[in-house]
């Protein structure tokens, strides 16, 4: 690695707005893409108004039929519905008014899921149902068929040889009819099967593993690992903290997307070094540090396109925070344990798919704090949340809701047990260790029943024996 050269920083004004704006105006691909496909998922719009403009698409194709078969250009097969134009006004006007009767019971029972959803598995899942790639299809499917129906009831007048008729759209019509009807009863068969809890636990669990996926496949190589790279680093950082200029934040709101690439670009023009406190899924205030540059002198050029660069939002995305994943598993699990509901199987359900969710990130996890130009300098050092904390958070607060209970903190031995034989790091078989003895301690401490406690025991010791048994824990 070659280290940071301060003198690679002179002449920070000299650098032209121009070159600044081609490192902002590189196409945004790779995770900022996934970031992106997620906000546009989770509009409840989006796929509607794509089946409304191919439903006006495929209206304009059948009308066209229509006309070359009024006007005598084609014949239509014998088993086109004909009649009156009296009689097709009747028909449209039947069914478009059937499609939007059911179309009001299909919003009535979204808003009916979004409510159970907001009640039972807490407010932060509801952009899970609203993201239903389903719900959107099947909202679209009867929305484009109204709008279908309407188009052809315009369409029905007088013309050169009598009443136009369109029958291949009419006919076209009865087979969108079927389609709505194939697609009402999917539709209550996936929202029956979507408000299950285990399906909603396995679909965010699902969601995680995707993240935890883009985000280490986006992530570059890992370096600065040597002591001295290490030593450098540091020196740097605490540099930017004496001497850096900072860059307060423009408006409040929850990260929700760094793009790193852009950053390292607009740093390497400017000859500057970034560093940014806070990582994807933090709260932001307005007026507070935002970043920080170090030579003070090209902060300013870095402000000015700083902002385009980081995605603010009055809600935390999985897209670059995999934290927010856990902690939406975490919530389900300690609204279960809470008195009120006091459903511990689904409490252990969480567990079981956290477990799962972290031997995944065990195996992957190696989150880049520090990015280099193409020429080796270090240009910006970002917050990254670690594997420690992600232990941390995904049991602590169980363990603490589920204190006194065994067979919760059974499940969470259990779990860390498995993740422990994913690990060979040994500062994260530490962190798995330090898990397991603050859930014995507890568990000494409020299971009154020996039979429990030895169960508990047991456990403990077989996670002892696990960690022992690595080749770094000694």
């Amino acid at each position: 690695m070659r280290p940071f050269r301060p003198n690679r920083l002179r002449g920070v004004g000299r650098v032209s707005c121009i070159s600044v704006v081609a490192a902002v105006a590189v196409p945004w691909s790779g995770v900022f893409s996934g970031w992106r496909r997620e906000e546009l998922r989770t509009n409840l719009w989006l796929v509607p108004t794509v089946e409304v403009l191919v439903a006006v698409l495929l209206f304009w194709g059948t009308v066209s039929l229509d006309r070359a078969v009024y006007n005598g250009r084609l014949s239509a097969p014998s088993w086109i519905i004909s009649g009156t134009a009296d009689a097709a006004r009747q028909i449209l006007t039947s069914i478009a008014a059937s499609v939007i009767t059911v179309v009001g019971i299909v919003f009535s029972i979204t808003i009916v899921t979004l409510t159970l959803a907001s009640t039972q598995f807490g407010p932060r899942m509801l952009r899970n149902f609203i993201r239903d790639r389903g719900t959107q299809l099947t909202l679209g499917t009867f929305v484009a068929t109204f709008v279908y129906c309407v188009v052809a009831l315009v369409s029905i007048g007088p013309g050169d040889h009598g009443d136009f008729v369109p029958h291949i759209s009419i006919t076209t019509t009865f087979g969108l009819v079927l389609i709505n009807l194939a697609v009402l009863i999917y539709f209550i068969h996936h929202i029956a099967t979507q408000i299950q809890l285990p399906q909603v636990i396995a679909g965010i669990a699902n969601d995680l593993a995707r993240a935890v996926e883009v985000q280490s496949a986006d992530a570059a190589p890992a370096k600065g690992d040597a002591p001295g790279d290490r030593a450098s680093v540091r020196e740097l950082v605490a540099t930017i903290e004496t001497q850096g200029s900072v860059i307060r934040t423009p408006k409040s709101g929850y990260l929700q997307f760094i793009r790193h690439k852009t950053l390292v670009r607009i740093a390497a023009r400017a000859e500057a070094v970034i560093r940014l406190p806070y990582r994807p899924g933090h709260f932001l205030v307005e007026g507070r540090e935002l970043a920080a540059v170090w030579p003070p002198e090209a902060a300013d050029e870095v402000a000015r396109y700083l902002e385009r660069a980081q995605i603010t939002g009055p809600h935390r995305t999985l897209t670059q925070d995999v934290a927010f994943g856990i902690d939406q598993l975490v919530e389900i699990a300690i609204r279960a344990l809470s008195p009120a509901t006091n459903d511990t199987f689904t409490a252990l359900t969480c567990v079981d798919w956290l477990g799962d969710s972290l031997c995944k990130i065990a195996r992957v996890w190696a989150p880049t704090q520090v990015h280099r130009d193409s020429a080796g300098a270090i240009r910006l050092i970002s917050d990254q949340v670690s594997f420690e904390r992600l232990i941390q958070r995904a049991f602590e607060k169980i363990r603490q809701a589920g204190h006194g209970m065994p067979a919760v903190m059974i499940r969470q031995l259990d779990a860390l047990t498995t993740i422990m034989e994913q690990t060979t790091d040994p500062a994260r078989a530490r962190s798995i260790m330090e898990q397991a003895e603050m859930i014995q301690r507890a568990n000494l401490e409020s299971v009154p029943e020996v039979s429990d406690r030895g169960d508990v025991e047991r456990r403990y010791a077989a996670l002892a024996a696990c960690y022992r048994r690595l080749p770094t824990s000694g």
